[in-house]
């Protein structure tokens, strides 16, 4: 379950890359030492030009498809080290079903398989024998996070999650478009890169400050599938006590391909 609970939180976890830039992008595209051509807003009738622009882009950005898929070769790293590497196999029927095989690469077998609805998720443990049947709740409570099934599909395919379009405030300067927003549980800045609006990066932080819960999520090596722009190289870092680096690399993927998301529990499966 530990493996599982990893999984979750990489999509979930507020999301990683073999980036060709990573860090050095993460301190470019969010802090940029250089301000002086950040360009301000005059007047509020510019800053609010600006910020229906931005709506209007992001909205525009978000990938419309039918079908997706992908494998995902991920590396993750906690407070006790380094974790053997994991390939999941993911299927997306949108809006409907989300399904994912999760192998480990070291032994090259299958340990979990998941069917996740917009209300329940079927969890086979394929190691054990054992099979689970939860309602999406059970999915929020092992990652501790208030997302529904709309939000895991976004997360999955690199649509920006937990955002709040209806206070948006943006800044932009002559590479990246800084757009920030508060939502019921988190503070939210992207970065999108300019002239292509296309996502760079996510910071979450929790609004509960007790928590000192943050996530900080890298999208690069930018491609097209299918006509559709998509990140292949992301990186999750996610801290509260403790740390969780996630690193994946999608291996494949396509939109808006015929799939087959048939699934089925084996008979000798206990219960649990």
């Amino acid at each position: 379950m530990k493996i599982l609970s990893a999984f979750f939180l990489i999509f979930l976890s507020l999301q990683f890359s073999q980036c060709r830039s990573g860090k050095a992008m993460i301190t470019k595209a969010i802090a940029p030492r250089d301000t002086s051509n950040t360009v301000q807003s005059k007047t509020a009738e510019d800053s609010i030009i600006l910020i229906r622009t931005t709506k209007d882009l992001l909205q525009k950005n978000k990938r419309e498809f039918s079908t997706f898929s992908a494998k995902i070769k991920m590396d993750i790293d906690d407070a006790k080290g380094k974790k053997p590497d994991l390939l999941a196999n993911v299927r997306i029927i949108k809006d409907s079903i989300i399904w994912i095989s999760i192998s480990a690469t070291i032994l090259n077998v299958e340990v979990y398989r998941v069917y996740i609805t917009r209300d329940s998720v079927i969890l086979l443990d394929k190691q054990a024998k054992e099979v689970q049947y939860r309602s999406l709740d059970y999915l929020k409570e092992i990652a501790d996070i208030p997302f529904d099934f709309k939000t895991l599909q976004d997360l999955i395919v690199g649509d920006p999650v937990f955002f709040n379009e209806e206070n948006m405030i943006v800044k932009k300067s002559d590479n990246f478009l800084l757009v920030s927003s508060t939502g019921k549980e988190f503070k939210n800045l992207i970065t999108l890169s300019l002239p292509d609006y296309l996502l760079q990066h996510c910071k979450l932080d929790d609004l509960d400050v007790s928590r000192n819960r943050t996530a900080s999520f890298t999208y690069d090596n930018y491609t097209t599938a299918g006509g559709i722009p998509f990140s292949a190289n992301r990186q999750i870092i996610a801290t509260e006590k403790n740390k969780l680096d996630v690193r994946m690399n999608f291996k494949q993927f396509e939109f808006n391909k015929e799939l087959s998301v048939s699934f089925s529990v084996p008979k000798n499966y206990r219960r649990k």
